[in-house]
This record gives structure tokens, sequence and C-alpha cells, in this order.
């Protein structure tokens, strides 16, 4: 804790320095239960909305058509109670989407399998019959799904993969390189049946070792994106019971070891005291995990200035054209508190620390956000998705 406040301290006065301002602006809502938003390169006319219930749905020049893109509710776990993080939860187009009409969903199915998927809309009409399944991943537990799957600079798909569930990591995944769990993998899905393996995985060569480990050491990678510019990846790992994580990892530097469950953040946690840190990397920013679960999903606000949150939601560093003023920041948020903030990442490190919070809910008349996620459109805006039913885009704070 007192770790956390020193770093806290040292980046307020960096805060004041930053005279950088943003707000939101409602694009839709009337949605059930959004976790994701994403679109093909080139465009921001043409936004795709996941509901966790397994229905993509398109907004189109900022507009929810009433069709759904696709429906595969009858193949997707079905959330029943709150808090269930199974469903339909990501999905990337390929970078040739208009050439190839690809595009892939990560999911939680009917029986309990993460199941990554190509579907391809040539023709539009065959669209539910043409899945092709990458991963059949039979999760042990029902928690720690992970969730993100998209394509990095280098044309590759990476796949976020949790550790399998319950608490603690009881089936030790995050620390077994023999094992998809607790891990981004890396595939090459324009080669090989279903998919190839790059030559230059880290563990490519490595006996008793899965082959598309990029990353390992992870709990849950909810949200994990990629800044180009910079080649690098960011990646929102939720904590356990004490602390919210993020890593900024080089493009260069796959085979990493981020620490789960040796450690939780930058603290020891099996065991408790005196853990061997050598060879793990430890995160760029954490956060305390003290806000009440059970409360967010009751529906009480924990907004108080003190309690940080329980659930980090990832986000992205900022691209686009609309702010320039906003560039290289990374916005992240946390779903328990509907708190957002971003820094600039400067290796080794974090600048420009600020909070968000008050900036984003300002002109929207909300109190409080349960932000599942973040998304990007075509051309680098950012969105943040409420799962109460409603898409945000990130606009100057000047923009009407």
């Amino acid at each position: 804790m007192s770790r956390f406040f020193i770093f806290f301290a040292g980046v307020v006065c960096l805060s004041l320095c930053n005279n950088t301002t943003i707000a939101s602006r409602l694009i839709t809502a009337g949605l059930d239960k959004p976790v994701y938003l994403t679109a093909p390169a080139g465009t921001e006319d043409e936004l795709y909305v996941l509901e966790q219930k397994g229905k993509v749905r398109l907004i189109k020049s900022e507009r929810l058509l009433k069709k759904p893109f696709l429906d595969i509710t009858d193949r997707v776990h079905n959330p029943l109670f709150p808090g269930d993080e199974r469903g339909l939860l990501g999905m990337a187009f390929h970078p040739l989407f208009y050439e190839t009409g690809y595009f892939y969903l990560n999911y939680v199915s009917v029986d309990q399998h993460t199941i990554v998927s190509r579907f391809c809309v040539k023709p539009l009409s065959s669209l539910r019959q043409s899945e092709v399944v990458l991963f059949n991943i039979v999760q042990p537990y029902s928690n720690h799904n992970g969730g993100q799957i998209e394509f990095g600079p280098d044309g590759y798909l990476y796949v976020g993969v949790g550790d399998g569930g319950s608490a603690g990591d009881p089936e030790k995944n995050g620390q077994n390189k023999n094992s998809l769990f607790g891990t981004i993998l890396r595939i090459d899905v324009d080669s090989g049946s279903p998919y190839g393996i790059p030559k230059n995985n880290p563990f490519y060569k490595t006996k008793n070792t899965k082959r598309e480990i990029w990353l390992y050491g992870l709990r849950n990678p909810w949200r994990f994106s990629f800044d180009a510019e910079a080649g690098e990846i960011y990646i929102g790992d939720v904590g356990q019971n004490s602390w919210e994580e993020i890593h900024v990892v080089s493009l260069m530097d796959g085979g990493l070891n981020l620490g789960w469950n040796i450690m939780e953040g930058s603290h020891c946690f099996f065991p408790e005291h005196g853990c061997d840190t050598a060879g793990l990397v430890l995160p760029v920013f954490e956060y305390p995990n003290d806000a009440n679960y059970m409360k967010t999903l009751a529906g009480f606000s924990q907004t108080g200035w003190r309690v940080q949150g329980c659930s980090i939601t990832g986000g992205y560093v900022y691209r686009g054209e609309l702010i320039p003023e906003f560039k290289g920041h990374y916005l992240f948020a946390d779903y328990c508190t509907g708190k957002f903030w971003s820094f600039v990442y400067r290796n080794p490190e974090t600048t420009l620390f600020t909070d968000r919070t008050e900036e984003l809910r300002k002109e929207t008349g909300k109190k409080q956000f349960y932000v599942s996620s973040f998304g990007k459109g075509g051309l680098g805006e950012i969105y943040f998705l409420d799962y109460e039913g409603s898409v945000y885009k990130i606009i100057s704070s000047g923009e009407d």
C-alpha cells in the first residue's frame, strides 16, 4: 500500500503540468451488456459492438441498427447472474478484411469451452454458417476467461487467456508453460490448419512448452492493446484481492514471465513473503484493489476518492487525429468504481498521470459508469462501453 501512495504522490505534480483535457459524448444507448467495440481499419463510420449474450451489433454513422450483424446466442454461454464473466468477449478484423472478408470472435460456449473462431462475410447470407474454429479450450472454472483478441502490427493474432479461474490459480497455470492458460498467445491465421505458429515465437523450439505462448504469468488479461507507433503492448491484468496492474512490454520481448501467481502486482502472492522475483517482469503501474465487488454487482456507487477500484479495464494509447494534444496518453479505467485515469509511458517511467473521471462524466449526467471495455475505431479514435448499455466516444473538451 505504501509503495502505491508514494508513487501516486510523485505523479500528482506531473499531472498538474498536464493541461490536456478530454470529454465524452454519447454515441448510442439501448445495448444489452456491451463488452467490446472494434472496427475494420480505415473507418469510423462502422463500429461493431459485442453484447455478452452473443450478438454483434452494428453502429453505422452513429446510429445503432436494429438488426444484429451476427447472432450466435445459441452457441454462447448466457451470463445469467451479475458478475458472470462468460459470453461473447472479443472480436478482431483481419488486417486485410476488405479483401478476405475474415473476422474473428472469442467466446465461451454453452458447454464451457473458450472458442476462438473465424467468420467470413463473403457472402453475408452465409455468415452464421461460415464459422471455422481455431481454438477450443476446456475451461476448468467459470471465471478468468480472458477474452481479448487483436492483431498486432506484425500481422499475427494475439489471444488473451486467463489462468483457468477459481481463486489464487489452484491449477498453477500461471507459471506452467505447458498450458495455454495464463498467457497471451501469438498465432498466424494466414498459414497452417487451422492456424500456424510463427517460427520466431519465443518457445517455438522449446520442449514441453506450448509454442503458441508469447507472454505468460498472467491472471486474467481481460483487455490488452497495441501501440504500434512505439512497438509496445499494454496489458490490463485483473488482480486477485489486493492489486490491479498494467504491464507494458516491447514487441521485441516475447517470452517474458509477468509474475502471476508468484506475484500480484509488484507484491508477493505465493508465498506471501520472501518470494523469488528473479526473472519476473513487474508492472509499470498498479493500484490497490480496495472496492467491494459485491456492492458493485448490487449497483452501489463507490466513487469516493480514496477508493481506487477492484477490476481494471485496460484501454488504449491514443493515436487518433481528433485530439492531437492527447496523443501518446494511455487511457484506462476501473469497472467497480467507474474511475478513469491516463498516463504517458516513457520507459521505464509512467508520467503525466491524470485522474480523468470528472472530465469524462461531466456532460453525461452519469454519476458512475461501469466500464466493461474500451474500443478503438478504424481511424484510431477511442470509445468506452458502459455495461448498462451505452457507448461513449472520447472527444476534446472543446468539441460540441
